[in-house]
């Protein structure tokens, strides 16, 4: 499977998936600002920054059928040392304690490890979104786990399911056997064990065009059956929602599902889960050094408005007093529980 950009999809420009995003009238819903209107919520304003967001690149070894990132082995769209050194300067001397490492799979990015122990340097806490396979796809990743161990890295990694079946089928053969051996390789270094510090926490996202169940029975679902069936450790499950964005977007469009799911995510709104949506206290920086309210307002080029919109013009206070740009999108934060790259927010 390739990208949508290699395929040269439609959906692969953004434009068109705003175009298909805009148009309520065929499926009746009300529009996200109405919907934050109704509460006294818009315009929608941050509480604060207090965690930075980095995707260092597009390049990804998967190439996974619901990737609102569009990401894969053809991507080549990378963040350079300068963009890096960049990052660093703007947040040395702020309030902001945590970075979020993300692709692709950031460990590609050649100068990621050095990134890593910069931050490491300056005293913030670092989490790398890393999907397993990584770690077991080439020799030279092999040593990630004692990598992230030394800088005491928090590792959040997407399992779609606790078996390979359903897993394989969203991420590709062969997927679910090497994220439980990475799993396994993190857990013998010290990852998501009840006596240590070391963080490991999973990702579920649901395979077809529903909500996630509840975060809380997942956790405890998952918890069991890695433990009876693999002797796998992990400290917390994050439920996320997928968002019709790029490729979740096409297969919604290609299987018919997208009304539906668009309808199902507008009835679900969560006042409460709005409240408290990612945006409100997260920075997200592009690959190039663009900056956006969320990672999905990136991957939609939703650049924040205004002056400070590059790393390079970076202005906190400023940041903190914008904006945040909505769209019909963010309907998938806000439904049920609540969704953020941290799971549900209520």
């Amino acid at each position: 499977m390739k990208s949508l950009s290699a395929r040269k999809h439609n959906l692969a420009k953004v434009d068109r998936q705003l175009e298909i995003l805009s148009d309520n009238q065929s499926i009746g819903i009300d529009t996200f600002r109405d919907k934050l209107e109704g509460i006294n919520l818009y315009p929608l304003k941050p509480t604060g920054i207090e965690i930075f967001q980095v995707n260092v690149g597009k390049m990804c070894n998967q190439t996974c059928k619901h990737c609102h990132v569009d990401a894969g082995p053809d991507r080549k769209e990378i963040m350079t040392k300068e963009t890096m050194r960049q990052c660093l300067e703007a947040i040395r001397d702020t309030d902001i304690h945590t970075v979020d490492l993300t692709g692709g799979a950031p460990e590609m990015n050649p100068n990621f490890r050095w990134f890593v122990e910069e931050l490491s340097a300056i005293g913030k806490h670092i989490i790398v979104r890393c999907n397993l396979t990584i770690i077991v796809a080439n020799p030279k990743y092999n040593d990630l786990p004692e990598f992230f161990r030394k800088h005491r890295v928090e590792v959040v990694s997407s399992l779609p399911y606790f078996s390979a079946r359903r897993t394989d089928a969203q991420r590709g053969d062969g997927v679910f056997e090497k994220s439980i051996q990475a799993l396994k390789m993190l857990n013998a270094v010290g990852y998501g064990k009840l006596d240590s510090d070391l963080i490991l926490d999973l990702v579920f996202n649901p395979t077809g065009a529903f909500l996630p169940a509840s975060q809380e029975s997942l956790e405890i679902e998952f918890k069991q059956k890695l433990k009876d069936g693999y002797n796998i450790d992990f400290n917390r499950l994050y439920a996320i929602t997928n968002l019709p964005i790029s490729r979740f977007l096409e297969y919604l469009v290609i299987s018919e599902n997208y009304e539906g799911y668009m309808e199902q995510l507008a009835n679900a709104f969560n006042p409460v889960a709005a409240e408290g949506v990612m945006c409100r206290n997260t920075i997200s920086v592009g690959w190039d050094g663009y900056l956006f309210d969320c990672d999905f307002n990136q991957m939609l080029d939703l650049k924040i408005t205004g002056t400070s919109s590059h790393i390079s013009d970076f202005n906190i206070k400023k940041l903190s007093e914008r904006e945040i740009i909505i769209n019909q999108h963010c309907y998938g934060c806000t439904a049920g529980a609540g969704s953020s790259c941290g799971g549900a927010t209520t």
